[in-house]
This record gives C-alpha cells, structure tokens and sequence, in this order.
C-alpha cells in the first residue's frame, strides 16, 4: 500500500507566473510615479509664487497702514524688508523680497541682481523651472512674478 505524500511549495511555472505580474505593475506604477513627482514640483513653484504674490501685497498694506512714503523699510513682524519708497512694494533682494517672503525651505534663492531674484526647486527640475521676481526700479513700477514650469 502507498501513502500518499503532500507536496508544500510553488511550482516554477507558478513562480514564473508571479514574476511576469509584478513585472507588468512595476512598468505601469513607475511612470505614474515620475509624474506624480514632476506635479509635486509644479505645485511647489506655484504655491512659491502665491507666496511671493501674497508676501507683495502685506509689504504693500504694512507701508500704507505706517503712512510715511518717505520709508525704505517696512517691519514685518520684526524683520526689516528693503521697499521702494512711495509704493511700497518690496525690492528684488535677499533684503527686499526674501526678507518678505521669510521661509524659502525647499527652493535655492539666486539673487541675480538687482532688482531681480530667482527660486528654484531643490529636488530637481531643469534651470527653467521656477518663479522669478522682477523687484520694481522706480516706485510707479510695480513688481512682476513670472511662474516658468517648463522642466518641471
């Protein structure tokens, strides 16, 4: 009489089977998960740009609320901003706009020159990706902030 034995185990073909899934999922997950990082990037520089929109306009009502048009600063709870005198409107520098703008956690600030400074995202991207701030030179000219989210 024979005993009949249990087999414990995959076969190949069974491993194989697995493999060729796991394959197929990993060739459809990675290109979704490189363009949920570009979009985290793009999101960044834009919320950067509300930033830097939002950061304007505060400079702008803090020197209208202070009522002296003659000022080159404004004290935005207790750091000193470089603004245009007359409008305002922070400068484009490490003293105007990044004083302003205060965390710039996860962007490299170039301050170019005056009146201009650029941020772009640390994790990545090409030179193109970012915002750029355009300080004003006189004070009729008020800033400009373009968004670039090419090579994001």
């Amino acid at each position: 009489m024979k005993i009949g034995r249990k087999q414990k185990g995959f076969t190949l073909i069974e491993l194989v089977i697995v493999i060729v899934i796991l394959g197929i999922l990993a060739a459809v997950a990675i290109p979704k998960y490189i363009s949920v990082v570009s979009d985290a990037r793009r999101a960044a520089v834009n919320g950067m740009a509300g930033g830097l929109r939002s950061a304007v306009m505060l400079s702008r009502a803090k020197y209208m609320v202070v009522g002296n048009n003659t000022l080159g600063t404004v004290d935005m709870d207790g750091t000193s901003v470089a603004v245009m005198a007359g409008s305002g409107v922070p400068l484009g520098t490490l003293t105007g706009i990044v004083s302003a703008i205060t965390d710039t956690a996860g962007f490299d600030v170039n301050d170019a020159g005056s009146p201009i400074v650029t941020f772009r995202p640390t994790n990545g991207g090409s030179a193109t990706c970012g915002v750029v701030y355009s300080g004003p030179t006189t004070s009729a000219t008020p800033a400009d902030i373009t968004t670039s989210l090419t090579g994001c």
